[in-house]
């Protein structure tokens, strides 16, 4: 049983992860280097010509001018979704033995929607992706709600799918109750990006981020269901 939690996780991580880059190179990485561009000064928002306009683009990806940034960020991706593996495939294989559910690769895509509701999307709605130049509250008190919010909501998730009789209906105070309390801000807003270019990046990372989690989903549930044949 461990040797088969481990290849379902890895392998769906792997597979999960270079989806991710990929779909990170195409969609959200161009906003983020220009991002870098506002950060180092190199780009001025509200300083062309006195109106309040700034030149859009000018950031592209050159993979052979910096071929190590690349290749960390796939291998980050790749990490980052193995470890995310694991635990779904962990639960996936406590709620089988628990004769909650049958496994399959279809209902693979449920759990992953799931864990990207759980592990981005709640903590996104206090605490959204945000460009290179961001200023925020101080980190540990972000990342203590950040990881309260993650549980409840993780929590939220399992008692939907499973819970009975009237659990289920408990989900809605544990997704509301961290985003009433409110992630830690600032009194004053700050940044030095142009608001569109921010809404698309963290538009955009959602996204992406969705996708690579209803793939580790399906991928966790095929390897899984695979390696229990």
């Amino acid at each position: 049983m461990p040797m088969k939690l481990l290849t379902s996780a890895v392998f769906a991580g792997v597979a999960a992860g270079l989806i991710a880059a990929l779909l990170q190179f195409t969609f959200v990485t161009s906003s983020l280097l220009e991002g870098e561009l506002y950060e180092a000064g190199a780009k001025v928002h509200f300083a062309v010509d006195g109106s309040p306009q700034s030149p859009r683009g000018g950031a592209e990806i050159d993979f052979a001018a910096e071929p190590m940034r690349y290749v960390m960020t796939m291998a980050f991706n790749v990490v980052t979704y193995v470890g995310f593996g694991f635990l779904l495939v962990a639960l996936m294989a406590l709620a089988e033995a628990r004769g909650l559910t049958k496994i399959t690769p279809r209902q693979g895509l449920i759990w992953g929607i799931a864990g990207f509701i759980a592990i981005q999307l709640a903590p996104a709605i206090g605490q959204p992706p945000v460009l290179p130049g961001s200023i925020g509250a101080d980190i540990g008190p972000r990342q203590a709600w950040w990881m309260a919010t993650l549980l409840t909501a993780g929590l939220a998730m399992w008692l939907l799918a499973f819970g009975r009789g009237l659990l289920p209906l408990l989900a809605v105070p544990l997704l509301l109750a961290p985003q009433l309390v409110g992630a830690p801000t600032l009194d004053t807003y700050f940044g030095v990006t142009p608001a569109e270019l921010a809404a698309q990046f963290s538009a955009m990372s959602l996204g992406y981020a969705a996708a690579g989690w209803a793939a580790l989903g399906f991928f966790a549930a095929y390897f899984y269901t695979r390696e229990a044949a």
